[in-house]
């Protein structure tokens, strides 16, 4: 006679109660990692008495959003960087004669180019780009004359009117024999690869890969980070970067209307910086270098010095966050940021009081009608601590801005694609063109001055006279700058 020997089934309340137990132990072992890696004390604070009080809604919250260093991508980093030597070491010998050394006309290259693990070069050529019509017409451009390779990254990829004319090129290049790899974000471009626009860009032979932060077993709840870089490269030879994504709205062809962001085009030996941030990006993604040779010929097509300053949240700093902060402590005469999310933190909130303290003309270019309704109420609670130190904060007020962009004295000038916030600060692959060059810095001067007379200049009466609640919606959503 058969008998089963079969555990019998736990009762329904036993069940329960050992699930709140795991549950329990999750969140306890989910608030000891917070303490030991999360980077700011409040931070740490705050997830640990949520997650302690609140665990069932917390520990999935911690899941996606507790973590602001990029664990899995750091682990690989060796590897990504090693697959990528190759490259790095043919593109230095070639422009190793325009390498800038340490000196005290650029001190503030010295710590950057750290962070950066690139170095800063000479001899470059690099136009100021203005809107989106002015910046894919310079794309479309470059990518029509490529010969031998085409590096395309965007955050957002859109299968839009742009889009299918971007396509367009890109197809028939790649079926003439030109090399073309094309990177989007998963969380930016999420059904991207569902459209018609990816599937004709497969047949023709485009490679495409999506940069999927989530991939592997440990980084499966990793969605808050995100690759919000935006990179072409052409041959070698040419880099556009900035704030503009591939999309119809770009070209103020929405219900926003008019889009104010700006890229820049470099040609010279700079454009090494943004080759290499597009192949480590590129291993990640796909788990497979890219075989490129650049072939530098040695002559320069200007005399501007420029670093591409990667960053990402697989470092041991906050390289953006440190980034702007260099440049507001180094600032004797003038910083102008312009930036759709400002949402900073309080040491840079410090540094940019203390730059108005000493006397230094810090001007700080918003978006008047904000996208998001939190963050707007954010940057009415920055802008309350900035005005008593004498910061003049200007809201955008001719459409929506997104660019970012900002002038340190007549000497540095930054184009890219990091925000003035916490997300790009910590969460975000970012990428910015520092400039040094004062016939650039002129250019960047006059645009920033054109925009700041399409905006109008908050006044401290204006603050005083918002209705009874207001100071309260800033100051909850003050709380939320760590996540915004």
């Amino acid at each position: 006679m058969y008998t089963s020997l079969a555990m019998p089934a736990l009762p329904y309340s036993e069940l329960i109660a050992v699930a709140v137990v795991l549950f329990y132990l999750l969140a306890i072992g989910s608030a000891i990692e917070a303490v030991m890696t999360v980077r700011t004390a409040q931070g740490a604070i705050a997830w640990v008495i949520s997650l302690l009080t609140l665990p069932y809604l917390s520990v999935p919250l911690y899941l996606v959003f507790g973590r602001n260093r990029f664990n899995g991508y750091f682990e690989q980093r060796a590897e990504v960087e090693a697959q990528t030597e190759a490259l790095s070491e043919d593109t230095l010998a070639a422009v190793r004669q325009h390498i800038l050394p340490a000196s005290d006309e650029l001190p503030i290259y010295n710590s950057l180019r750290r962070l950066a693990r690139l170095p800063a070069t000479g001899g470059n050529r690099v136009e100021l780009l203005i809107n989106g019509h002015a910046t894919f017409r310079s794309i479309m451009a470059g990518m029509e004359g490529a010969q031998r390779y085409i590096l395309f990254q965007f955050y957002i990829i859109r299968d839009d009117s742009l889009g299918a004319r971007i396509g367009d090129i890109l197809a028939r290049k790649a079926t003439a024999g030109v090399r073309v790899y094309l990177l989007y974000d998963e969380i930016g471009s999420p059904r991207f690869n569902r459209t018609p626009l990816y599937r004709r860009l497969q047949r023709a032979g485009v490679r495409l890969a999506a940069f999927n932060t989530t991939q592997g077993r440990r980084n499966r709840f990793q969605l808050n980070f995100r690759n919000h870089r935006k990179i072409v490269v052409v041959d070698g030879a040419c880099a556009w970067i900035g704030g503009h994504n591939v999309g119809d709205e770009y070209l103020g062809l929405s219900q926003r209307g008019h889009w104010r962001d700006t890229h820049l085009r470099l040609e010279g030996p700079g454009v090494m910086g943004a080759e290499l941030a597009f192949a480590t990006d590129w291993r990640w993604a796909t788990q497979h270098g890219i075989d490129l040779k650049w072939r530098f010929r040695g002559d320069v097509p200007g005399s501007s010095a420029v670093l591409i300053f990667p960053s990402d949240p697989a470092s041991d700093f906050e390289e953006a966050g440190l980034m702007y902060h260099e440049v507001i402590a180094s600032a004797r005469r003038r910083i102008w940021i312009a930036s759709p999310y400002f949402v900073p933190d309080r040491s840079i909130v410090s540094a940019l009081q203390l730059a108005a303290l000493r006397g230094v003309d810090v001007r700080v270019l918003i978006p008047d009608r904000p996208d998001k309704l939190v963050v707007g109420m954010a940057n009415w609670a920055f802008t309350r601590e900035l005005l008593p130190a004498g910061i003049r904060i200007y809201r955008y007020r001719d459409g929506f801005l997104h660019q970012k962009v900002f002038l340190m004295d007549d000497r540095l000038a930054g184009v890219g694609t990091a925000n003035f916030d916490n997300r790009s600060f910590r969460l975000n692959f970012e990428i910015t063109a520092l400039v040094h060059d004062p016939g650039f810095c002129a250019e960047v001067e006059a645009m920033l001055v054109t925009d700041f007379a399409d905006s109008r200049l908050v006044e401290a009466a204006e603050l005083a006279g918002k209705p009874f609640w207001f100071p309260f919606a800033m100051g909850a959503a003050r709380l939320l700058a760590p996540v915004l």
